[in-house]
């Protein structure tokens, strides 16, 4: 069923057409009290939309450790703290929200900050079809408490390096660094989490 303006009330005489039409009675009440209820609170539509983009987002961060586990980082598997990037996807909309084309303008550079420095993971453009307005940086941090594995420590005395390592654990913090693209006189933020 779709809502249009010429459905304004749940009439019975609205409802009895809908019905002669073949349509179930109880269908068509639920359908209009939802569209009722979305009229009535607008807001909560915006926030079920940007549930989803952040959802969206998170499985992105994600997907981009995932490939780069095994190209980019040459480990058997990352820890990845609960909900962080989750924590990480609403910064972003945070960031995104203030800017002309939102989050479809936005290019992020994602890296992962090591002991001997930072890391290139991936270029991340959210809509490609969209000239991108800003770019945000985001830092993943490595775990420096986490103690090594066993395995690590015997390959430390040998000739033969281990190819890869095998478990990479992330830690709770990053840092967001956003670049606006469309104004000179705009300055760099950068944030700590």
């Amino acid at each position: 069923m779709v809502a249009t303006s010429t459905l304004k009330t749940k009439s019975s005489e609205c409802i009895s057409d809908l019905v002669d039409r073949r349509y179930d009675q109880a269908c068509i009440e639920k359908e209009l009290d939802f569209w009722d209820h979305c009229l009535a609170e607008p807001q909560r539509n915006a926030d079920v939309t940007e549930d989803r983009t952040c959802q969206q987002l998170a499985k992105m961060f994600e997907n981009c450790l995932s490939r780069a586990k095994k190209t980019t980082l040459h480990c058997s598997s990352v820890l990845v703290p609960e909900k962080l990037t989750r924590r990480i996807a609403r910064e972003v909309l945070r960031l995104a929200s203030c800017e002309p084309c939102g989050l479809r303008g936005c290019v992020l550079y994602v890296h992962l900050e090591l002991d001997k420095g930072c890391k290139r993971l991936e270029r991340i453009v959210y809509d490609a079809t969209v000239v991108p307005t800003f770019e945000l940086t985001l830092v993943f941090k490595q775990d420096g408490t986490a103690w090594p594995s066993l395995r690590d420590f015997l390959f430390m005395g040998t000739c033969f390096a281990p190819a890869f390592r095998h478990v990479l654990k992330l830690s709770p913090g990053f840092r967001l660094v956003k670049k606006k693209l469309y104004s000179s006189s705009a300055g760099t933020v950068v944030e700590e989490c």
